[in-house]
């Protein structure tokens, strides 16, 4: 089992090469991770599947505490951060794709990348496109053509916000169908993906938006049936089964990463050793495990890479959503 030794030694260097001390940082008491959406969404899987294995590694030195703060497509969760918590060296923060897309379209007022440390992340989450299993719609075709004749005909749920990453999956799917009229796609907002899956089980909205690991327990249970999953090749293990959009002849790609910032203000060496950590969960047996059974795919970046990765993430998805119209 891997230990918190390797991190020390990090820590250590770190600080010996900066400022001539040898005092390395590590984690006392209670550490939080603020998950930004209600309980059964990506965000909240991020927190306590993280935790759990930082846990069994001894990267901390007692429980990970979940914190659910939903609101504003993760604007409460990074504004807290923001305003509340700078310096709290024992706060990380789940983010994805999801926040890089609600920071390059300007939601959270005020407010951009370079107010928190981005710390890394350890595994890319696909989107989906599902419906009820009782759903009229068999494939992403038929549901494409669908929009094709009346973009309001088919109803969306997700949960993000409007403008959002679930949204925006939908619209680069619809784009690459040759859809018209892409705005008038009619697509309602929930907290999380459970809560938005719950509604097109239902019957209430038509079709679901929203990352493979958030899905899985309405599609083991039956009650949901993936159309495509919005990858460059079907995924491993159980998922395998599921085609993608690209051989459904709509080359449409949703690929979600999941990872950690932290407040602005801590030290130099409690970011490197937080940087270490996700480092370790990522290489360690017990969240490769992870990883297979929840359908995430390789995908680890960390520390300054990460930073400029996210940065240069955010102008990406601020062209794209200038292109589709969602800004102007």
């Amino acid at each position: 089992m891997l230990t918190k030794t390797p991190l020390k030694l990090v820590a250590i260097a770190t600080l010996t090469a900066s400022s001539g001390l040898a005092m390395a940082y590590e984690p006392e008491g209670k550490v939080e991770c603020l998950a930004p959406a209600d309980p059964g969404g990506g965000w909240d899987f991020t927190c306590r599947s993280v935790g759990k294995v930082m846990e069994e590694l001894d990267l901390v030195p007692r429980s990970v505490q979940t914190v659910n703060m939903a609101g504003a497509g993760g604007g409460v969760a990074y504004a807290h951060t923001v305003s509340k918590r700078e310096g709290d060296d024992q706060l990380l923060v789940a983010a994805s794709t999801a926040t890089t897309t609600r920071l390059a379209q300007g939601q959270f007022q005020g407010m951009d990348a370079e107010m928190v440390n981005w710390i890394g992340a350890l595994g890319a989450d696909y989107g989906i496109i599902a419906v009820s299993d009782d759903s009229e719609y068999e494939d992403l075709p038929a549901l494409m053509d669908a929009l094709k004749e009346d973009p309001r005909s088919v109803k969306f749920a997700g949960g993000s916000a409007k403008g959002g990453w679930d949204h925006l999956k939908v619209l680069i799917a619809a784009q690459a169908a040759d859809v018209e009229n892409l705005p008038r796609i009619a697509y309602l907002s929930y907290n999380n993906g459970g809560e938005a899956m719950t509604q097109v089980v239902g019957g209430h909205v038509d079709a679901f938006t929203g990352d493979i690991s958030e899905a899985q327990g309405f599609m083991d249970s039956g009650d949901l049936r993936v159309l495509a999953v919005l990858s460059e090749e079907r995924l491993p293990g159980e998922f395998s089964d599921i085609p993608t959009a690209r051989e459904q002849g709509i080359d449409a790609l949703g690929p979600n990463w999941r990872g950690f910032y932290m407040p602005a203000g801590i030290s130099d060496e409690a970011e490197a050793y937080w940087t270490e950590a996700v480092n370790t969960v990522y290489d360690s047996e017990e969240w490769q495990e992870v990883m297979t059974q929840n359908g995430l795919m390789p995908f680890q970046m960390s520390g300054s890479e990460f930073d400029e990765f996210v940065k240069n993430q955010i102008d990406d998805i601020e062209a794209l959503s200038k292109d589709i119209g969602l800004i102007e």
